[in-house]
């Protein structure tokens, strides 16, 4: 709906070709976004670069739509399987997982300071990662104090990361 805080990035989302939507008429910006979501989302993102790689994953079938995004996405290190043969594209996003992959589909920049979450300590491999969402704006904690790293992440709130990683473009 108009006025929710997903709302601008949504539309930016479809117009950018980024995605359609769960329907003609849905985004269902409260479902849970999975690993296969998001590596299309960022992927189409990038205007859907080749991969040129071979598929090491048993449940990546060559026809499904996030097929090409997942291989990208691994050669470009932004993310890697859940094991050496399995991408788990079911599987639900974590927020933490999430500014990882938007960290490093970003060239992981250099942040200074420290992250300001007790949840999220020094040395955890989301540490860069949510210190630049953080400094950057694409999110805040969900409290002061928690980052809720492990907290699942929804279709909306991914797009809204996305949308403020690109500088929330005017249009």
């Amino acid at each position: 709906p108009a006025g929710s805080y997903y709302y601008d990035a949504v539309l930016w989302a479809v117009e950018n070709g980024i995605t359609e939507g769960t329907s003609d008429t849905t985004f269902s910006p409260n479902m849970t976004c999975t690993r296969a979501q998001i590596v299309a989302f960022l992927w189409r993102s990038e205007k859907s670069p080749a991969a040129g790689t071979a598929n090491p994953f048993a449940d990546v079938k060559s026809t499904a739509y996030y097929a090409g995004a997942v291989l990208w996405a691994v050669r470009e290190d932004i993310t890697k399987g859940t094991t050496n043969t399995t991408f788990s594209p079911d599987a639900d996003c974590t927020r933490a997982q999430i500014v990882t992959f938007l960290w490093r589909a970003a060239g992981e920049p250099t942040v200074g300071g420290n992250v300001g979450f007790v949840d999220v300590t020094p040395g955890s491999y989301c540490y860069e990662a949510v210190k630049w969402a953080v400094a950057n704006g694409i999110t805040k904690g969900t409290d002061a104090t928690h980052f809720s790293p492990n907290a699942t992440c929804t279709r909306g709130q991914v797009v809204t990361f996305m949308y403020r990683a690109e500088g929330e473009p005017a249009g």
